[in-house]
């Protein structure tokens, strides 16, 4: 199997659960899944100069995650959210700001992660901040052309607005949003909306993605390439909580794109791991023996 250099870029925290806080944020939670899947993963971030951040690190490392471009705020806290849970184990955040990933900082180490990064991931959050903004998108315009760079929309309460969509589509070469924030996002962008097909192709077009991913939660998830689309029906499980499956998909949707997989065989991969995160408690479950190959496999 072909191992990769993947980063994710962006807001590591803690999610303060009811059972306790987990370690998240979209960026390293995709970082996590990717190590799993043989990757070399790293984690573009910062943490505060506090325990949670010590904690943050050490955790980072145990899960195989690379933390050398984890960067620390002297000032800032690490971040955290406050995670509430419905009956159906969704999930509802309430993000504290001025935190310390919201200082993220453009460095010659990082630029040369950059330049040597077969992928990046990256959202709408970390990008809240000026400061962040330009890093990320510093990061994403010095990558390589045959970088692949993924825009996992991940809409917050107000963190974000229609320029830092727009910017963001331009710089990605693949886009994934969910059911719910697809026709917020075609909308906003005068696209109008009248099918998830429709709006997903017509977005697709409009940036000129190499791939557009729409997911529907136990609903499956819609893949459209400038030559086909592919409609995944999911797979039913006893969803735990959500917390770190959408991440979960993201990196084997991308673990099948670098290997030139079908849009099928990407979809397939991707709903097997958010699948079994959402049958796990947090957005990093330990694996069982044998490692992910019973996991893809289990879920039929």
């Amino acid at each position: 199997m072909n191992s990769f250099s993947v980063v994710g870029l962006g807001e590591v925290l803690w999610d303060i659960l009811p059972a306790g806080p987990q370690l998240g944020g979209a960026p390293a939670n995709f970082a996590y899944i990717s190590s799993l899947l043989g990757h070399r993963a790293f984690v573009a971030s910062c943490v505060g100069a506090d325990g949670l951040g010590s904690k943050a690190t050490t955790t980072l490392q145990n899960l195989g995650v690379v933390t050398s471009h984890l960067q620390s705020h002297p000032q800032h806290p690490t971040g955290t959210v406050q995670v509430r849970l419905d009956e159906n184990g969704q999930a509802e955040f309430e993000i504290l700001p001025y935190v310390a990933w919201d200082f993220l900082q453009w460095t010659v180490e990082w630029q040369q992660l950059a330049l040597a990064c077969d992928a990046v991931c990256f959202g709408s959050l970390a990008q809240r901040s000026s400061a962040s903004r330009n890093t990320i998108q510093n990061f994403l315009k010095t990558t390589r052309a045959a970088a692949v760079r993924i825009f996992d929309v991940n809409l917050r309460q107000s963190f974000f607005s229609g320029e830092i969509l727009r910017r963001s589509f331009e710089l990605a070469d693949i886009v994934k949003l969910n059911h719910e924030e697809l026709p917020r996002v075609a909308r906003a962008f005068g696209l109008g909306y009248e099918s998830d097909q429709h709006a997903a192709a017509l977005l697709r077009a409009e940036y000129d993605l190499d791939l557009l991913c729409v997911t529907r939660a136990s609903a499956g998830s819609l893949l459209v390439s400038p030559d086909e689309m592919d409609d995944h029906p999911g797979f039913q499980v006893k969803v735990v909580d959500t917390v770190g499956a959408g991440d979960a998909f993201t990196a084997g949707l991308v673990h099948e794109y670098l290997r030139h997989s079908t849009l099928h065989e990407m979809n397939e991969t991707a709903n097997r791991l958010g699948a079994w995160v959402a049958s796990q408690s947090g957005a990093t479950p330990k694996p069982p023996v044998g490692g992910l190959a019973p996991v893809l496999a289990a879920f039929t």
